[in-house]
C-alpha cells in the first residue's frame, strides 16, 4: 500500500502539462548538475555495431568493444523481431493502464523490487526522473494478476518466453565476452550451468519495463540519472525514438541511436569485477523529448544469487593483481544500495596499476 508521503512519487506523468518542481533538474538551489549541461560536447562517434551471426570476428569485435566501449549494439542475434514486438506492446499496454491500476501492481514499500514503480536509483537523487518502470524477477503472475484479474495470461506467456531467448543470448554473449579475454565457459563453473528456467544454480536475471511519456519541458527534466548497473552484463531493446547516452573515457556522452532489429548490450559491475577492470562497466543515462514517447526493455544478467564473483584467476598474475575482493550478486546489490556509484570503490582491495579504474570510478561521482 502506497502511503501518502509516497504519492508525489507517483504522478501521471502522461497527462501533465507542465514540469513539476519534483521533477526539475535545473534548479541550483537542489544542488543538481543540468542534465544538458553538457550536451553540446556530445560527441560524434558510433558505438560499434556487431553481426552476431554474420561477421567472422565478432567474438574479437564483441572484446574490442568492451574495452574501449563497455556498450555495443548487436545485429542478427538470433531473438526473434516479433517476440520483440510483442514484448513492446506488452510494456505499452502495462504503461497506458490508468495510474491508480498500475498501483496495484507497486513495490512493496520496504525495500521490495518487484513490480511497478519509480527507478530504484531515485533515492540518490533530489529530484524525481520523467519516467516510470516495472520490474519482474520470477514468474510475473502475481502482479499481473492485480493488473489484469481475468486476462494476464497473455501478459505472463509473452514474458517468461521473452525471459527465456534473453537468458539463451546472455549465455551466448557471456561465451563470446569470456572468449576474448581467453577465458572459456568451461573455466567459469557456473557460467556454463545448465538447469532448468528459475533455477537457483542457473544464471539469470529480471527484466525491466521502462517507460518515458513525452515531456513538456525536456531541457529541465531527466528520464534516467547517470548510472552503471549491477549485472554482468545487460541487453536492451530500445523503441524508435532516442534517448539512451553512454559516457566514454575520454569522449564524453554519446547518443546510442536506435537501430531496427538491434539490441544494445552494456557491461555491468560484476563483468568489470570479472574481466579484473579490464572490461569497464559503462555509465548510461536516459533522455527524454517533448513529443515523443518513449519505450524500453532491459534484460538484467547476473549470475546464480549465491556464487563467488571475483577477478578471474587467467588475468591475475604478479603483474597484474586482483583488484577486488569476491564478492556474491546478493551481496554486491546491497553494496549497490547503499554507496549506489561508488560501489565498485568499495569492493576494490588493490589499486589498478594503469589508473584506470580510478579515473573511471571519478566519472561516476562527477558525471550527470
Amino acid at each position: 500500500m502506497i502511503s501518502d508521503d509516497q504519492k508525489h512519487y507517483y504522478l501521471d506523468l502522461n497527462s501533465m502539462k507542465e514540469l513539476p518542481e519534483s521533477h526539475a533538474w535545473l534548479s541550483q538551489a537542489d544542488g543538481c548538475l543540468p542534465p544538458c549541461s553538457s550536451d553540446h560536447h556530445l560527441a560524434i562517434v558510433d558505438v560499434p555495431v556487431i553481426d552476431l551471426k554474420e561477421d567472422p570476428n565478432a567474438m574479437k569485435l564483441i572484446g574490442h568493444a568492451c574495452k574501449t566501449w563497455g556498450v555495443f549494439q548487436i545485429t542478427n542475434h538470433g531473438v526473434p523481431l516479433d517476440l520483440v514486438q510483442e514484448m513492446e506492446s506488452a510494456g505499452r499496454n502495462l504503461f497506458s493502464l490508468p495510474i491508480q491500476q498500475k498501483l496495484k501492481a507497486a513495490r512493496a514499500p520496504d525495500g521490495g523490487v518487484s513490480g511497478y514503480g519509480v527507478a530504484r536509483i531515485s533515492s540518490f537523487f533530489p529530484k524525481l526522473m520523467w519516467s516510470e518502470g516495472f520490474t519482474i524477477i520470477g514468474s510475473p503472475n502475481e502482479h499481473a494478476r492485480k493488473l489484469w484479474p481475468n486476462r494476464y495470461h497473455n501478459f505472463c506467456d509473452v514474458i517468461e518466453e521473452y525471459k527465456e531467448e534473453m537468458n539463451k543470448l546472455a549465455q551466448e554473449l557471456m561465451s563470446l565476452m569470456l572468449g576474448s579475454l581467453g577465458v572459456t565457459m568451461e573455466d567459469v563453473k557456473w557460467a556454463a550451468a545448465g538447469g532448468s528456467q528459475g533455477s537457483t544454480s542457473r544464471p539469470g536475471g529480471a527484466l525491466q519495463l521502462n517507460s518515458y511519456p513525452a515531456c513538456p519541458d525536456p531541457d529541465r527534466a531527466m528520464g534516467l540519472a547517470a548510472h552503471t548497473d549491477s549485472t554482468l552484463l545487460t541487453i536492451l531493446h530500445q523503441n524508435n525514438t532516442s534517448g539512451l547516452q553512454a559516457h566514454k573515457e575520454g569522449t564524453g556522452w554519446v547518443t546510442i541511436p536506435p537501430i531496427p532489429g538491434a539490441l544494445v548490450v552494456n557491461v555491468g559491475d560484476l563483468l568489470h569485477i570479472l574481466s579484473n577492470g579490464l572490461y569497464p562497466s559503462v555509465l548510461h543515462r536516459a533522455m527524454v523529448n517533448r513529443t515523443q514517447h518513449r519505450f524500453s526493455v532491459a534484460y538484467l544478467y547476473g549470475p546464480p544469487p549465491n556464487v563467488q564473483i571475483s577477478p578471474l584467476s587467467k588475468l591475475i598474475d604478479q603483474v597484474h593483481p586482483p583488484l577486488y575482493r569476491a564478492v556474491t550478486w546478493s551481496e554486491y546489490l546491497g553494496t549497490k544500495a547503499k554507496h549506489f556509484n561508488k560501489a565498485l570503490s568499495s569492493v576494490r582491495v588493490c589499486a589498478p596499476l594503469n589508473g584506470f579504474a580510478d579515473a573511471n570510478d571519478h566519472n561516476r561521482v562527477q558525471v550527470g
